[in-house]
């Protein structure tokens, strides 16, 4: 890792240090089991909850053996889900690319922060909703909301019901000055279908939706409701799909980042399992950041 990443990764960690109080409370322990691999702590589960990013790939890369691992896992009569807070893209789209990275999962095995964000609006009120959200797909994917993309019209921001911040490509400066200024004017609802601050790429950490929200919150001291990890609805959500869900110490939270896996994981009462060698992690001292965040995984793991 260049010096330019690891300052990257230790300005990530301290984001999400200072957001500690918005996220949520769960109880640990006080040390932890140290893995070369997933395959030597699954043994007690009955379902598998995989982070992606940082677990099964970095960016557009596909991490060595991870798709082994899986097959290893359903050999042995695990269930396998992915819980990902990657929302920029519709479904039809991540199973594309789980396909081209060499996973099997069926879309039912992949629960996403925007699935949760959609389930939230299919039983809230009609909004006409203004999204941080890419446009290239359009409106696929979204469940037929009433919604227009954010850009550089600040009557836009000034015309919706309220915010949806899902995917942050292409948003700017700009957009963000716009979207604060026109919230203090008056205030409205906020949802962030991704509560990310970073996500791992193969060229270094992406700003994500997570980022914008907080600097909203410090800029305007607005309330802004979460879905994703390391909130409960995406959780939730992946153990509906399961046909006779386990008890929550029989499911095992796999992913490489403390304050959104471990911590959501640990939140619903699941086991966790920190993976250190890919992902926001990488390259620092694991050890140290879980004194700092005293947030404690049951395992450590250099990889799945």
């Amino acid at each position: 890792m260049t010096e330019t990443l690891l300052a990257e990764s230790d300005a990530a960690f301290e984001s999400y240090l200072a957001v500690r109080h918005r996220l949520p409370a769960a109880r640990f322990g006080t040390d932890w089991t140290t893995a070369s691999s997933l395959a030597e702590v699954a043994a007690p589960f009955d379902l598998v909850l995989l982070d992606a990013y940082g677990v099964l790939n970095v960016g557009e890369t596909p991490i060595a053996g991870a798709a082994a691992c899986i097959a290893a896992l359903r050999q042995a009569g695990k269930a396998v889900m992915v819980v990902s807070n990657s929302a920029g893209y519709p479904k039809r789209r991540m199973m594309d690319r789980y396909r081209r990275l060499g996973f099997d999962f069926a879309p039912d095995e992949v629960a996403t922060s925007r699935e949760a964000l959609l389930a939230h609006l299919a039983q809230a009120a009609p909004r006409r909703w203004g999204l941080m959200l890419g446009s290239a797909d359009g409106t696929e994917g979204l469940g037929g909301i009433d919604a227009c993309f954010l850009a550089e019209d600040r009557a836009i921001y000034d015309a919706v019901d309220g915010f949806l911040l899902i995917g942050s490509e292409g948003w700017t400066e700009t957009r963000q000055a716009m979207l604060e200024a026109s919230l203090r004017q008056r205030p409205r609802p906020v949802c962030v279908g991704n509560p990310d601050i970073v996500a791992p790429r193969e060229d270094g950490l992406s700003r994500e939706p997570g980022f914008f929200a907080h600097r909203l919150i410090d800029a305007t001291g607005m309330s802004v409701r979460f879905f994703g990890k390391p909130f409960p609805e995406i959780f939730d959500l992946a153990l509906a799909r399961c046909a006779d869900p386990p008890a929550p110490e029989r499911v095992l939270m796999v992913g490489d980042t403390l304050h959104t896996d471990i911590l959501g994981g640990r939140a619903m009462g699941f086991a966790t399992a920190l993976v250190t060698d890919h992902g926001s992690l990488a390259k620092l001292d694991a050890a140290e950041a879980i004194r700092r965040s005293e947030i404690v995984p049951d395992f450590v793991i250099g990889g799945i």
